[in-house]
């Protein structure tokens, strides 16, 4: 999940996620031998998987986590004269256009490029970024709450502003949290220009909580997620993902026989991350090894149950915890490339003046 692993559990089951966390030292790879990968906090990969590329391609991987994916998005920005590394993972199309315009990434085509679906490859400019996964920003409930209440869940945005879900949902900043963005992007999908922010007004209203990002949404103010429960949280609607309930499933001890949380289908946007070679990446062929790497089908695979995401890959394997609790969006909301760069930060501006004044 986008900025959104589990790490604390994560760590426990075996999988990587080396960081050096608010690192500020400038420069790419320390040697030729060395490759860099500059990340948002929920890079995660099984050991063996990442052993496998070390021995196969004579690289040792390093990993720089900089927060949430607006916020390490921002940074290589700022830094892109001095790269903290070679490889950046973590765009997704909700900023692409700010990474691109910024002349972040230098153009390079990934071997299996062709075996990636073509709805992703779109839009990638020249090879300049690489579709790495997919996922669906949706409101999740709370099951148990809505039991308890004898209230059926929402499932769409009108929902969401009716009197009986008064008080219920926390989402995310939309101008510091990636899913917070989405969520923000979706109703201007669904709602248009001129209706978006009327929308807005009756969602205040109705008493949404704002938060930072997805951590604290999800593992604090959620009602349903194991955090949340832990911390008290008491808002049993949240903005997170499609795939969080599969989440909630693998990470339970003992494991539950269906998963605590649901997805209201009919508030979902459709979110893909991309990866890209650094301009001025100090190595740039370990980079190229490492992009070729992330689309290849061991790590493909190896992917969703690490960091919650589908992959791009047309013949790689969904895991059957997906398949049976954290199926895409069949519908989903979405938005041109162009239209997003056209009007993201003035519809943000808007929505912060709105929303948080």
């Amino acid at each position: 999940m986008h900025t959104k692993t589990l790490v604390a559990v994560a760590a426990g089951l075996g999988l990587v996620t080396l960081a050096a966390c608010g690192s500020t030292d400038g420069g790419g790879a320390a040697d030729t031998r060395t490759v860099t990968l500059v990340s948002h906090d929920s890079w995660a990969v099984s050991k063996n998987v990442l052993k496998d590329f070390e021995k196969q391609s004579g690289y040792t991987v390093k990993v720089l986590k900089d927060g949430d994916a607006g916020q390490a998005v921002n940074k290589a920005i700022l830094t892109k004269d001095n790269p903290q590394g070679d490889v950046f993972f973590g765009v997704d199309n909700t900023l692409l256009s700010r990474a691109l315009d910024n002349g972040l990434f230098q153009p390079y085509e990934a071997k299996g490029s062709d075996r990636l679906g073509a709805e992703f490859r779109a839009g990638t400019s020249g090879h300049r970024v690489t579709p790495i996964d997919t996922g669906d920003i949706c409101v999740n409930y709370d099951k148990a709450y809505f039991d308890r209440h004898g209230l059926t869940p929402p499932q769409t945005f009108d929902d969401l502003v009716k009197p009986a879900y008064k008080n219920l949902l926390v989402t995310e900043n939309a101008a510091t949290s990636s899913p917070g963005l989405g969520f923000l992007l979706g109703t201007a999908a669904r709602y248009g220009d001129g209706g978006w922010p009327e929308y807005w007004k009756k969602l205040k209203a109705n008493g949404v909580k704002v938060v930072d990002g997805w951590e604290q949404a999800y593992d604090e103010e959620f009602s349903g997620s194991a955090g949340g429960r832990k911390a008290g949280g008491d808002r049993p609607l949240v903005v997170s993902y499609a795939s969080s309930p599969p989440a909630e499933v693998v990470y339970a001890d003992p494991k539950p026989t269906t998963a605590p949380t649901g997805v209201a289908t009919g508030t979902c946007f459709r979110q893909t991350e991309y990866a890209g070679l650094l301009t001025g990446a100090r190595n740039s062929a370990g980079g190229k090894a490492l992009l070729d790497f992330l689309i290849g089908k061991e790590f493909q695979e190896d992917m969703p149950l690490n960091m919650f995401v589908h992959p791009v890959r047309a013949d790689a394997k969904v895991p059957r915890e997906f398949v049976k609790y954290g199926p895409q969006a069949k519908d989903p909301q979405t938005l041109a490339p162009d239209r997003i760069a056209a009007n993201r930060d003035q519809w943000v501006k808007s929505w912060t003046a709105l929303v948080l004044k």
